[in-house]
């Protein structure tokens, strides 16, 4: 049985990238530690969720302000428990400083 590709599997992603493949690109010319910490969704796709989940919770908002202030809330919450770097951040970190050498500023310099 042959492999299917990509193309074949994501075909709706496919054609995304063909449409706007000026815009992709640029992203394949980033080292490969700098792509790596990108594409990375897990991480966003986990705070996506957990801010759905208490927004489902609640159902109903009065105002736009106090949904606001319940999406702060739970990303403030969400981001207190955060206690381990990003996986893959130092090596990209590096190459961003080698990159961006004049706009790159370490976290120890600030």
């Amino acid at each position: 049985m042959p492999k299917e590709n990509g193309a074949q599997r994501f075909p709706t992603v496919a054609a995304a990238w063909r449409r706007a493949w000026e815009l992709v690109i640029p992203f394949f010319a980033f080292p490969p530690e700098v792509r790596r910490v990108i594409y990375t969704t897990n991480a966003i796709e986990s705070l996506n969720a957990r801010v759905r989940k208490i927004i489902k919770t609640r159902g109903h908002f009065p105002t736009d302000e106090a949904a606001t202030k319940l999406i702060w809330l739970a990303l403030r919450n969400i981001t207190a428990e955060w206690k381990k770097p990003m996986l893959h951040w130092k090596p990209a970190m590096n190459q961003f400083a080698i990159l961006y050498t004049d706009r790159f500023i370490p976290a120890m310099a600030r």
